[in-house]
């Protein structure tokens, strides 16, 4: 049985990668039972976050899953909306979001990260009762953060390829860094 078939997997809970006063953090939708299996974050082999970050510049390297902590050297962090892994996003209630959205606020709240990425528009949608919002920065702050929706990176997303997802993350980075200035 794959690590990632295993009914274990759905109860594991997988750390965030957080620090305080982090550039970005970004915030994926759930868990993948792959990302649960393994304790890293986008781990299934289909899922495009490790090649869009670092082909939009975020960093200098395209990092592997297991690599996770060194994206804090870059000031970077991610965590979830939804601590719950599961197969598809689509097994998560609406409720689960809206939970996760009020559970995320608390959380950059604490952090302090001068910008949330919330990979994933519909989620972002979901969790903060923004049924308008389109990829790209968002008017809204969460926790103090600024905000800006990006493409989910998972495999199942065809709506985006992996060039047309680097363009959009590198466009977000570059906001950043001229944010800094």
């Amino acid at each position: 049985m794959a690590p990632e078939a295993s009914p274990a997997a759905r109860d594991h809970v997988v750390p965030d990668v957080v620090a305080g006063g982090l550039r970005v953090l970004f915030c994926g939708i759930n868990p993948s039972l792959m990302t649960a299996a393994t304790g890293h974050h986008f781990a299934h082999p289909g899922n495009r976050f490790w090649p869009v970050l670092h082909l939009s510049g975020f960093t200098a390297r395209q990092l592997r899953p297991s690599e996770q902590r060194e994206l804090l050297d870059y000031g970077l962090g991610i965590t979830n909306v939804v601590a719950r892994p599961t197969a598809r996003a689509s097994e998560l209630g609406t409720e689960e979001f809206r939970a996760g959205g009020r559970a995320l606020t608390a959380k950059v709240e604490e952090l302090g990260p001068s910008w949330l990425a919330v990979v994933g528009v519909t989620a972002y949608r979901t969790a903060f009762g923004d049924r308008r919002a389109q990829i790209g920065p968002q008017e809204r702050t969460v926790g103090g953060a600024r905000v800006w929706a990006l493409p989910n990176p998972s495999g199942l997303n065809a709506h985006w390829t992996v060039a047309t997802m680097a363009d959009e993350y590198a466009r977000f980075r570059e906001t950043v860094a001229a944010s800094r200035t």
